[in-house]
């Protein structure tokens, strides 16, 4: 049995996706266990996912200043005991977080961590005798670590937060009308996961000139900011958002979109925690392996041919593409995005 009022610690540090998947499991968790308190272990760009939770604040890692390397994080140790935490849910399971349970076995704490299922997405990326079957969500995956810690937890589509109000510099942005808003968010981490940008090009094209919808594109860097700028430019009702907003306003924008377009990438996530409908593309990655957007209906997720790409997932992140796949993008016509966005919104 789980202790009714206690102080858990969440260890989760990056990437903005995996960090963004946490917040529909710990709004459950909220709502499960409301008398609990929760500390979440991050870098301060991602302190404003939680801020609608209760009960839950974060504790800032220091990753390049006082917390770096092993003395860095023996004293976030003696920082993060000071706080009386009662257990520790680590979400990450890497190197730093693994550094830390040594201190905390010092104590009689307990400390559960993540099964990434390592040897389940090898048998589903390899390339030979694949084994193509649906694996446990990362949202699953968080929730089992609260269950062996005794807090078991039910996930629902409910588990969302709510809409942010926007303030003016946001709106004006975004531009103030009762067009319906669609996000556009068209760069990942990794080429094997991105939509060829020509193909991008028609899609914005299209919805632009139904004069009906508001598009705002959002992405990072500053490359990428400035081809999203001059892409901008060449249309009537699209509008860049990179590198004109923080990233609180950002989250209140994404809030108010009426659907998502991205890849399998952070974005995407970012707007499932609202509730707000993502069409996701998938290049050489695949929703098997658990890392599909919050509560999305599988025909939000837009694949290439499977039948010719029949390796495919050849990566769980994107890094891995075989010879052969360079245009696996090419077997995903800009005309079926198109459809399945205005299935959604109309």
């Amino acid at each position: 049995m789980a202790i009714v009022k206690a102080h858990i610690l969440i260890i989760r540090l990056s990437a903005m996706g995996d960090v963004a998947m946490t917040v529909p499991v710990l709004k459950a968790f909220t709502k499960a266990y409301p008398n609990t308190k929760v500390t979440v272990l991050t870098r301060a760009f991602f302190a404003p996912f939680f801020a609608q939770l209760p009960n839950v604040t974060v504790k800032v890692i220091e990753i390049n200043g006082k917390h770096k390397g092993f003395f860095g994080l023996r004293k976030l140790y003696v920082e993060l005991k000071k706080q009386q935490v009662d257990a520790v849910a680590d979400l990450h399971n890497v190197l730093r977080s693994n550094v830390l349970k040594q201190f905390f076995k010092l104590t009689n704490i307990p400390f559960e961590q993540i099964d990434k299922g390592r040897e389940e997405k090898k048998a589903l990326t390899r390339w030979n005798n694949k084994v193509f079957e649906p694996l446990k969500t990362t949202h699953q995956r968080y929730a089992d670590v609260f269950e062996a810690l005794g807090f078991p937890l039910s996930l629902s589509a409910e588990d969302i937060l709510s809409r942010e109000t926007l303030d003016t510099p946001t709106n004006e942005i975004a531009g103030i009308n009762t067009q319906k808003w669609i996000g556009i968010a068209p760069f990942a981490q990794h080429e094997g996961k991105e939509y060829k940008y020509n193909l991008m090009l028609q899609i914005i094209g299209e919805l632009d000139k139904k004069e009906v919808y508001n598009i705002l594109l959002f992405g990072g860097g500053k490359k990428e900011t400035q081809l999203l700028q001059n892409t901008a430019q060449k249309f009537n009702n699209v509008s860049c958002v990179a590198g004109q907003l923080t990233i609180r306003q950002e989250l209140d924008l994404i809030s108010n979109l009426d659907a998502m377009l991205s890849m399998d990438s952070g974005n995407g996530h970012l707007a499932a925690m609202y509730g707000i409908p993502v069409v996701t593309i998938w290049g050489v990655t695949h929703p098997y392996a658990g890392f599909a957007p919050f509560a999305q209906p599988e025909a939000n997720n837009i694949l290439p041919d499977l039948v010719t790409y029949n390796k495919i997932p050849t990566s769980v992140y994107g890094n891995k593409v075989p010879d052969g796949y360079e245009n696996v993008m090419h077997s995903i016509l800009p005309e079926t995005v198109l459809e399945r966005i205005i299935e959604i919104i109309g």
